[in-house]
This record gives C-alpha cells, sequence and structure tokens, in this order.
C-alpha cells in the first residue's frame, strides 16, 4: 500500500468526522499523539485502534515519550520519569538505568498501541545549548551520547518500539529555541564532524530519524537542516543515515512561509516524510497537498522500518522496576 507522506496529529481525545473522512481517503504514513490526544488507558487503546481501521493498514503511532518535562504519558496511569541528563547524573550504572528506563517506557507504549517513540536524542550538550534541550539529552561528550542512545534505540526495539533519532545531524550546539525561532550554528564543519555527528554515524543503521531545524552556516547558511539539499546529502553521504528521514514538526516557528510552502520544500529538500503536530484542519489538508504521497525510496525505507516492528518477549515489570529504583536511589511514581 501506498502511504501518504505525513504523519498527522489529532485534534483532541477522539477521532472526528472530518479526521475520520480525511484520513481514510489520504491514507498518511502515521499518527502523532500528544496531551490533549490522551486520558485513560482504554481511551488511547481505542484511538490507536481507530486510527488504524480508519486508514486500513497498521499505521504507526508515534508519541513523545522521552521522560521529565517531555513525555505525553503522564500519573496517574503512567509512571513520572526524571529528566534523562538527571538520570544520568545520579544512576549507579548509568546505561544499565537507562536501558530499564526505556524498556519500560516501551512497555508501557505498547500496551496502549503506540509503536513509536521519537527516542532517543542524539544530541550533545554544549555550554550554550538552549534549555529546551538540554536535561533531555544524555551528555557533553560524543562517546557518552553514542553509548546512551544506542541503549535507549535497544531497549526500545527490544519492547516493540520503533526508535526514531533526533535531531539529525545535531542540535546540540544550538543556544535558542526552534519551536520559537531559528537556530543559526556558525561552527565548523571539521567540529561538527569530530563531535556533533558522531553519534548519528554510529547509529546511523536505526529506521527513522528526525531533522534539526537549525542553520549549520559552514555547510548551507541559506536555510535549516529540514529545507536543505545539501544538508540531507551530509546526512545520507556523510553519516549514512538511510532510514526514514521526516521532519520536525513542520509548524515550528523556526521555519519560514506557511506550512504548505515549508511542506514542499522540506520534500524537494530530500525529507521523506512530513510530520504535522497541531490537528489543525485547515493546515492538514495544506500539508496533505503539499507532501503528496510517498516516493518509491521513502515507501522502501518505511517497509523497511515496519519490519523492524517485533513483537515483545514478555518482562517482568516489577521486577524491572525494582531494579531501576535501585540504580537511582529513589521511588518510580
Amino acid at each position: 500500500m501506498r502511504f501518504g507522506a505525513a504523519i498527522f496529529g489529532l485534534e483532541g481525545l477522539h477521532i472526528t468526522d472530518w479526521e475520520r473522512a480525511y484520513f481514510r481517503e489520504y491514507v498518511p504514513m502515521g499518527f502523532i499523539l500528544f496531551a490533549r490526544n490522551i486520558d485513560t488507558p482504554d481511551q488511547v487503546r481505542r484511538l490507536c485502534g481507530d486510527l488504524r481501521s480508519t486508514v486500513g493498514h497498521d499505521a504507526v503511532i508515534l508519541i513523545d515519550q522521552e521522560g521529565g518535562r517531555v513525555q505525553r504519558l503522564r500519573t496517574p496511569y503512567w509512571r513520572e520519569w526524571l529528566p534523562a541528563l538527571d538520570q544520568m547524573k545520579i544512576a549507579v550504572d548509568p546505561m544499565r538505568a537507562l536501558w530499564l528506563r526505556y524498556r519500560l517506557i516501551a512497555a508501557e507504549l505498547r500496551d496502549v498501541g503506540i509503536d513509536t517513540n521519537c527516542a532517543p536524542i542524539l544530541d550533545i550538550t554544549d555550554r550554550l545549548t538552549h534549555p529546551f534541550l538540554r536535561n533531555r539529552c544524555y551528555g557533553d561528550d560524543a562517546v557518552t551520547v553514542m553509548d546512551a542512545s544506542r541503549t535507549v534505540a535497544d531497549a526500545l526495539l527490544a519492547g516493540g518500539v520503533l526508535p526514531v533519532i533526533k535531531h539529525l545531524p545535531g542540535h546540540g550546539r544550538s543556544s535558542v529555541d526552534s519551536h520559537k525561532e531559528l537556530p543559526r550554528v556558525s561552527a565548523p564543519r571539521c567540529d561538527l564532524e569530530a563531535q556533533d555527528f558522531v553519534p548519528f554515524v554510529a547509529l546511523s543503521d536505526l529506521p527513522m530519524g528526525m531533522t534539526a531545524h537549525v542553520v549549520f552556516e559552514d555547510i548551507d547558511d541559506s536555510g535549516p537542516v529540514t529545507t536543505s539539499r545539501l544538508m540531507t546529502e551530509v546526512i545520507r553521504n556523510d553519516i549514512g543515515f538511510n532510514g526514514l528521514l521526516m521532519t520536525d514538526d513542520i509548524g515550528m516557528e523556526a521555519l519560514s512561509g506557511d506550512v504548505a510552502q515549508r511542506s514542499r520544500a522540506a520534500i524537494a529538500a530530500g525529507c521523506d516524510v512530513i510530520l504535522h503536530c497541531c490537528g489543525d484542519a485547515a493546515e492538514i489538508v495544506q500539508v496533505g497537498d503539499a507532501a503528496g504521497q510517498m516516493n518509491d525510496a521513502a515507501q522502501t525505507r518505511i517497509d523497511a522500518a515496519l519490519r523492524m516492528r517485533v513483537v515483545p518477549m514478555p518482562v517482568d515489570i516489577a521486577s524491572l522496576s525494582a531494579e531501576l529504583e535501585v540504580l537511582l536511589g529513589v521511588e518510580l511514581a
């Protein structure tokens, strides 16, 4: 089945009649859920089932469940997680603790029908890293971030959840919030290759990745990664990532133009899929029209990603939770 080259957010807790009709006709590759779409476990299960039955395929359903400030499933039904950087600092065995954390997160996601998590974060913290990103990261050196990111990805895959590496090819040097304005990085390309790109090269075998809305002036000062053909070539050729490449949210204010212009520019630059998060009906139509259907290469990439979506082996959740609490020295909420 040929999919529409978009991943859409929804308006609320249930599919509206308009959404059902549009999604059935357009057949997007997948969907992304936010707090506005989350109430109880049963409600999320119904929503995921309704989305897949509407489009007639086992669509990927994404979520940002990093922990800390960026997690959509929260108490009273789901655990509250420390920010990743905070956990890395206090854990007795940081890598084991990270694996346990994301294996438990994977179990929570699979339980309600969510099969894709927008993690790990491969960005390396820097002295200028904006607070919106800093404590979501795993460390301030390439080796730590590389090892931690592989651990996160392995834990998610073991739990039957597809990982999405982000933000290609590195967001850590940005000192502004790309939700609000366009970050520009002036570091020389040689420094980027020696530091920022390293974790992405190491994890280039993973099935899906997300772009950074960041300008790397020494490579292409004309626009951000998401709409830069030169930066896509860096991602594909220098970094070696051949997985499905999705944009970060096309609605973020770092980008110029309307969502249709942004979407066309991203597809022209080589992105496979447009991520549109806000759930606004008018914008959904604009993005769908601009993105169109997946090309052959993009379809091959998503087919390969879907083959990595496995039924997980059973695990003892209570035992994993107890071990993590010991490593962190805190009780999980």
